[in-house]
């Protein structure tokens, strides 16, 4: 337990849970770090903190400047919080296509929200170029730039994986995670092969990311779609250039959808649309290197944020998405035969 005089003080030191249902399916221990116990609901108030901590260090961020960031909703939530803490405002620039919930708790928390229509990156109204711009503008505006700012790996350097490392004992052989901006992937990855160079980092990509293509071919491309909000990239950043990444896997939202109903009902976890990709790869990752191994992986957020799609069957529907679920041995007894389809680095 512990004590704290503002929210920032609770950041990180997150438990972990041991998912037993595809612990005994797989014959390895899969645990979920629950990065949504953190006062903003995920594992991007790491980042936040991390990003405006140094930024007042160096004197870039002074108390009474606003803080501006283009987001998918959890770091916007994430640098509200903490950007208050610190008696600093908030602008958030963000997609008007992202779940309800996220809009609703960046405004709770007392930012500004400003809503730009979803266009590609090479769109100068993009999200991203929009804060840019806005952050630009004003000199008390402080652009958080979360994609280029490496302070956000950082903070996984420092308090991530540190955290895993001691909660496992040091005996964690694969890590897997998914990547918006590359920083979780990025400084977890650097902490955890530092103490071991034989750790495991799988990456899990959903439909419409770049990241598996890019590792495979060396260019991003991406076919389809996924509901998954803020995961994947169709560019290379500064954050997951520094990311050591050994396998990587590209995932359908149908598997998401018959993984995180399985968890739901089986281990009394209600999984976020990120979460459940992690899960995914991590029984992926389980079903190719076989029983024994101890695996860890992020409940990113909290599984509310995706009650409008992941948990909505009239979104579902209309996406295209069969409600008639695969049954969870059936996709495990097809993740066993598909090793062909991941990427290994070659040494």
């Amino acid at each position: 337990m512990r004590l704290a005089q503002r929210p920032t003080e609770l950041i990180g030191h997150t438990d972990m849970i041991r998912v037993r249902s595809l612990s005994e399916l797989t014959g390895c221990d899969i645990w979920l770090k629950l990065e949504s116990q953190n006062p903003g609901g995920s594992i991007k108030d790491r980042a936040a903190l991390q990003m405006i901590q140094d930024a007042l260090a160096s004197g870039e961020l002074e108390p009474g400047m606003t803080v501006v960031e283009g987001t998918a909703g959890n770091t916007g939530i994430g640098l509200a919080i903490v950007a208050r803490s610190f008696g600093l405002n908030m602008l958030a620039v963000m997609p008007n296509d992202q779940s309800p919930e996220k809009e609703r708790m960046i405004s709770l928390h007392g930012a500004e929200l400003k809503t730009v229509d979803p266009v590609p990156f090479r769109n100068e109204n993009h999200f991203y170029h929009t804060a840019r711009r806005l952050a630009e503008s004003r000199d008390d505006y402080w652009w958080a730039n979360q994609f280029e700012n490496t302070s956000n790996a950082r903070a996984h350097y420092l308090t991530t994986g540190p955290e895993i490392w001691q909660q496992t004992d040091g005996a964690i052989d694969i890590l897997v995670s998914v990547a918006g901006t590359g920083g979780t992937i990025a400084g977890n990855s650097m902490y955890l092969k530092e103490r071991n160079p034989d750790v495991q980092v799988w990456l899990t990509d959903p439909d419409g990311s770049g990241i598996y293509s890019y590792l495979k071919q060396g260019e991003y491309i991406a076919q389809g779609g996924s509901f998954t909000e803020g995961i994947g990239i169709m560019r290379l950043v500064d954050n997951f250039r520094q990311a050591e990444v050994d396998a990587a896997v590209n995932l359908p939202d149908q598997d998401l959808l018959a993984l995180s109903r399985f968890v739901r009902e089986q281990d009394a976890i209600v999984l976020g649309s990120s979460s459940a990709l992690n899960l995914a790869g991590a029984l992926q990752a389980a079903a190719l290197h076989g029983p024994g191994k101890t695996i860890v992986t992020f409940a990113c957020d909290l599984g509310e944020r995706s009650a409008s799609k992941l948990y909505n069957e009239k979104y579902l529907r209309e996406r295209g998405l069969n409600l008639e679920l695969e049954p969870i041995f059936d996709m495990y007894a097809r993740y066993r035969e598909q090793g062909d389809s991941v990427w290994y680095k070659q040494d």
